[in-house]
C-alpha cells in the first residue's frame, strides 16, 4: 500500500463501516516487470469482524473509458454496481476494487488486455491484506464484462504470480471471451448494426496503437468515424455510448480492413493464457447479452469444463448484459458461501435458461 486517503461519501457505498481511496504498487501487465501505481477503493463492512477476520472480495468493474478521470475511485459506481457491491458488504465481506493500470494513474491504460488486468486484481488482494489487520486471507474474485475477464485472468496467473493467495472461487457475469474465430464471427454478425457496441472497437484501437505507436488512426477508421476514435481519449464510456448512439454509424461505415489487422495483431493480449482455473468459477450470462455475446460466454463455459475447470454457470432467460449483474446476484451469494466454506461445486458446463 503506497497511499490511502477517506473517500467522499458521496462516491461510497452506504453499507461500509470503512470506505477509503487507495494508491498500491504493482507490475506493468504489457511488460511483466516495470514497476507501476495503481488506484482503486477498499471497503470494509460495518460491525465487528468475526473470529477470521472478514473475508476479501477483489471486484473487477466493467468497462469505464480510457480517461483517468473515468476510473471508480474518482466517479464512484453506478446505481446497479452499488447495489451489487452493497449487498456483500452486507453479507460481512470486504471489497478491494482495482482501478486498473493506467486508469486513475499515469497511463495508458491497456484495455481488456488480459495480463494487465489480472496483475492489478492481485496485487489489489496483497495490498488490502498487508495494510488492514481486519482482512482476513480467505479471498473471493469477482467482477462484471471488462471485470469478468480480469478476474477469470487473475484465477489463471495466481498460481504463478500471487501464489500465497487463498483464492475460493471466481465469480463473473457477462465475461469476455476473445479469439480469432470469435473476432471475426462478431465482426461479420454486427457489421451492419447501428448501436453502442462500436465502443469497443473504438476501445480496442487504442490498446493496438499502445503497442504500435506507428498505427494510425485513419488506416484503421473511416472519416465519419475518426472523430468518434479520439473522443474516446478524453470521454468517459457514458458519453461515448450517446455520442455513438447519436452518430447512427454502423461497424461497416466506421471501420477500415486496417483495423481488422490492429487487432489481429493484439489478439494474443487478449486471449486468456489458459482455461485451467485451480478453483471453482461462477458464470452469470444473460441470454440476450449482446456487449458480451451469450453464445461465446456459453462456449468458454464449455472450454473451460473440457480444460478440467470447475464450472457453474447460469443462462437467465431474457436477461441482457447489465440486469444480468443483479439478477446473478442470489445464487452467486450461494456459490460464494460453499466455496468459502470449502464445500464443492456441482459444474453446470450446459446451462438452461432460468
Amino acid at each position: 500500500m503506497l497511499r490511502q486517503e477517506p473517500l467522499d461519501p458521496a462516491l461510497g457505498l452506504s453499507n461500509a463501516g470503512v470506505q477509503v481511496r487507495i494508491l498500491y504498487s504493482s507490475t506493468n501487465g504489457i511488460d511483466g516487470k516495470s514497476p507501476i501505481a495503481v488506484s482503486g477503493l477498499l471497503f470494509l463492512p460495518k460491525g465487528t469482524p468475526p473470529t477470521g477476520r472478514w473475508p476479501l472480495m477483489a471486484w473487477g468493474h466493467e468497462t469505464a473509458g480510457m480517461a483517468d478521470i473515468c476510473a471508480p475511485s474518482w466517479v464512484g459506481y453506478s446505481t446497479r454496481v452499488a447495489a451489487f457491491l452493497n449487498a456483500w458488504l452486507a453479507k460481512g465481506i470486504a471489497i478491494v476494487a482495482t482501478d486498473y493500470q493506467g486508469l486513475g494513474t499515469p497511463g495508458p491504460h491497456p484495455y481488456m488486455a488480459v495480463r494487465p488486468g489480472a496483475y492489478g486484481v492481485l496485487d489489489s488482494i496483497r495490498a488490502a491484506q498487508r495494510a488492514f489487520p481486519a482482512i482476513g486471507k480467505k479471498v473471493l474474485l469477482a467482477g462484471y464484462s471488462q471485470g469478468a475477464s480480469s478476474v477469470f485472468g487473475a484465477a489463471v496467473l495466481q498460481p504463478t504470480y500471487a501464489p500465497e493467495l487463498d483464492i475460493r472461487g471466481t465469480i463473473t457475469t457477462g465475461i469476455g471471451y476473445i479469439t480469432p474465430d470469435a473476432a471475426k464471427t462478431m465482426r461479420d454478425d454486427t457489421a451492419n448494426q447501428a448501436g453502442y457496441t462500436l465502443i469497443y472497437p473504438l476501445y480496442i484501437a487504442l490498446l493496438a496503437q499502445q503497442t504500435d505507436p506507428a498505427l494510425k488512426a485513419t488506416d484503421m477508421f473511416t472519416d465519419k468515424a475518426l472523430p468518434l476514435f479520439e473522443m474516446t481519449r478524453r470521454a468517459c464510456v457514458w458519453q461515448m455510448v450517446l455520442e455513438v448512439l447519436s452518430s447512427h454509424l454502423t461497424r461497416a461505415e466506421s471501420l477500415k480492413p486496417g483495423y481488422d489487422a490492429a487487432l489481429a495483431a493484439i489478439i494474443p493480449l487478449l486471449q486468456y493464457p489458459s482455461l485451467k482455473l485451480p478453483q471453482p468459477v461462477f458464470m452469470g450470462i444473460g441470454e440476450l447479452d449482446t456487449d458480451a455475446p451469450s453464445r461465446l460466454q456459453l462456449s468458454l463455459a464449455k472450454d473451460a469444463c473440457a480444460a478440467d475447470t470447475t464450472v457453474e454457470a447460469h443462462l437467465y432467460a431474457g436477461m441482457t448484459h447489465d440486469a444480468a449483474v443483479t439478477t446473478a446476484l442470489p445464487a452467486a451469494m450461494q456459490f460464494a458461501d460453499k466455496v468459502l466454506a470449502g464445500k464443492p461445486i456441482k459444474p453446470v458446463c450446459a446451462p438452461e435458461a432460468e
